[in-house]
């Protein structure tokens, strides 16, 4: 058991991952080499604004580092960019290379732990000319990539995650459209870049293994709490085995899967439903106000693994701080209980360090536990930020905030 004191004090355990995360399109700005920067600068793009300078992370790295250490967090998950690393096939950048081991042994330094993702939804516009995930070269230029970009990054990485949410790549870029290459409902393709992609991760994981170094390796992958209502069991299913499980599958002999929950999804006779209850309370990306999910999701993907899970991403849109401080609070309640059942769950990883640009909602989602003033980029940490580094630092979560 981890409880410890009071019955309103949870004690996490020992060497616990207290984290928080960005990726770079989303924080460095002026990414212009990849397929998101033409998506958000096509004619007819679904993307509300540009990416432009983002938050300006390219040259304030320094002190996005700075602010993690500040709050008493002891990890930090952070991508490399692919476009800035690799601009043209086979033609790799000192320079950006450079620059990215210095943010992870700056890390280091700071006794952050630099968890390294080495694809968050942003691929070159040379690969994505060639047909992106759906082009058969995709895998292997993507295991070259990690192997140079790993080789040169060395030992001092901490952990390392293959690709970001593989699953919501797919389901995003040929089924709903909103991510490059924009297609609706095309379920062969959707189909054939999952392969694709589960492709990519398994050469990732060769390369990284390969790599100087001994850290874990794993993939992490957008995960919701499926609820079945009657007549509903079968639409579940049918998403759990195409969105999730194919995937959860592919992890076999990797060292952890992460785990990225915001909501959760019910199924009736009529289908799929954000909500059942009208008077759900909703949250601006409009998804159910549910933060709990991330227990039930940990609980299953370990299940069907058999692998440590590590929470890579979990947090709440929203201008009202002490609501973020409220879903947090309920978030790691559930985290502890999935804990105390037996689950092994080895960090929580709060999105996102900054409010920064969320895809194609651009800048109207406030996911950030630090504000960032659009004009100056000053960075300001916020309630929220304090509270879950108070909890970091103890590694003790008290009594419920009032009012939550």
């Amino acid at each position: 058991m981890t409880t410890t004191g009071s019955s309103d004090e949870l004690r996490f355990p020992e060497g616990f991952l207290w984290g928080t995360a960005t990726a770079a399109h989303q924080i460095e700005g002026g990414n212009t080499n990849n397929d998101w920067w033409a998506f958000e600068h096509a004619d007819g793009t679904p993307v509300i604004e540009p990416s432009g300078d983002a938050c300006d992370s390219w040259n304030r790295w320094e002190q996005d580092l700075d602010l993690v250490a500040k709050l008493g967090l002891n990890s930090y998950r952070f991508s490399l960019e692919w476009s800035r690393i690799e601009p043209a096939p086979g033609e790799f950048s000192t320079v950006a290379l450079d620059r990215y081991k210095q943010m992870v042994t700056t890390a280091r330094d700071r006794g952050i732990l630099p968890v390294v993702t080495f694809h968050h939804f942003t691929t070159p516009s040379w690969l994505a000319e060639r047909g992106g995930w759906e082009s058969s070269e995709a895998p292997d230029r993507f295991g070259e990539f990690t192997a140079k970009a790993a080789a040169h990054l060395g030992d001092e990485i901490g952990m390392a995650c293959t690709i970001n949410e593989p699953n919501i790549v797919a389901l995003m870029g040929f089924v709903l459209g909103a991510f490059p290459p924009g297609v609706a409902m095309d379920f062969g393709r959707y189909d054939l870049c999952c392969e694709q992609l589960n492709a990519g991760h398994r050469r990732s994981v060769e390369a990284l293994r390969a790599a100087p170094g001994s850290y874990p390796v794993g993939l992490t992958l957008s995960m919701a709490e499926l609820v079945g209502h009657e007549g509903g069991e079968e639409e579940l299913a049918r998403f759990q085995e195409t969105v999730e499980d194919r995937f959860l599958r592919n992890t076999v002999g990797d060292d952890f899967i992460g785990v990225q929950t915001y909501t959760r999804f019910h199924f009736t006779n009529s289908g799929y439903q954000v909500a059942i209850d009208p008077s759900a309370r909703m949250t601006p990306m409009g998804y159910e106000f549910y933060p709990e999910a991330v227990g039930a999701t940990a609980s299953r993907a370990a299940a069907v693994t058999g692998l440590p899970v590590i929470v890579t991403e979990n947090g709440v849109s929203t201008a009202d701080d002490s609501e973020r401080i409220e879903f947090v609070d309920r978030a790691l309640r559930s985290v502890h209980a999935a804990i105390e059942d037996g689950v092994d769950i080895r960090g929580y990883t709060l999105w996102s360090l900054l409010d920064n640009f969320e895809w194609a909602l651009g800048y109207s989602q406030h996911f950030g536990i630090v504000e960032v003033d659009r004009t100056t980029f000053a960075r300001n940490p916020k309630p929220s930020g304090v509270f879950f580094g108070r909890v970091a630092r103890s590694g003790v979560l008290g009594a419920p905030p009032v009012g939550s």
